[in-house]
């Protein structure tokens, strides 16, 4: 059985590596893989840079104007809606927010912050979006302290649409809340940090005590632990 992927690149990894450069190589890849692979735009935060994915040829993006305020976030997907579904790719949009984004940063969670069902219908309705990203105590970065999810937003939201939840900040969560936060109604789980860790960590311990090192073998152990995390679970 073969099963769809998603790849993505964040805007705020921008320093490490452009989507002109590290874009043209994942979609070139994703053209070439035996499975159906999606080319995913993580955390645009201006329409600029949506539009620059687009053009390159992400398949979709995702446009976060969860930290301004709801009439802004409003305004601002709309926009990014109409130039990217004039162009045959979806968009996803956060509503709520999650402290910390992908590069680092420590603001505290708290519900404020959570996704209110309340809002769903009509942010929906506005800006026809394809996906929504949800808040409901889960974090970008490493957890300091194990997330208490909040099964209730998820349960209250999917209520009230049928289109695709999406969890971010899934490191740290056991097994048994992804099965959860999935019989709830998440239907894509976004990961990154932990697995990015693990494969650090590895890569780390192998070379301690040598003294030469290629950085392909590195990047090799690096990768090889990054898939084990995943994808023998």
């Amino acid at each position: 059985m073969s099963v769809s992927v998603i790849i993505a690149h964040a805007q705020c990894h921008e320093t490490v590596s452009s989507p002109d450069k590290i874009g043209r190589v994942m979609i070139a890849l994703a053209k070439e893989a035996k499975v159906q692979v999606r080319v995913h735009l993580d955390h645009g935060e201006d329409f600029n840079y949506c539009k620059r994915a687009i053009e390159l040829g992400f398949t979709s993006v995702m446009i976060d104007y969860s930290a301004n305020s709801y009439r802004e976030n409003i305004e601002g997907t709309c926009r990014v809606v109409r130039y990217a579904h004039g162009r045959g790719v979806g968009v996803e949009a956060e509503l709520g927010r999650l402290p910390k984004r992908e590069s680092g940063g420590s603001e505290k969670n708290s519900e404020e912050l959570y996704t209110n069902p309340e809002l769903v219908e009509e942010y929906l309705e506005k800006t026809d979006v394809d996906a929504l990203a949800i808040s409901f105590e889960t974090a970008h970065g490493i957890y300091k302290i194990k997330p208490k999810l909040n099964f209730k937003v998820i349960t209250e939201v999917r209520k009230r649409t049928n289109i695709p939840l999406v969890m971010h900040g899934s490191g740290g969560i056991s097994d048994e809340e992804y099965r959860k936060v999935i019989h709830h109604g998440i239907d894509k789980i976004n990961c990154y940090t932990y697995m990015s860790y693990v494969g650090y960590a590895t890569a780390k311990q192998w070379m301690n005590g040598m003294r030469r090192v290629f950085i392909t073998t590195w990047l090799f152990r690096h990768k090889m632990s990054c898939g084990k995390m995943y994808f023998q679970r």
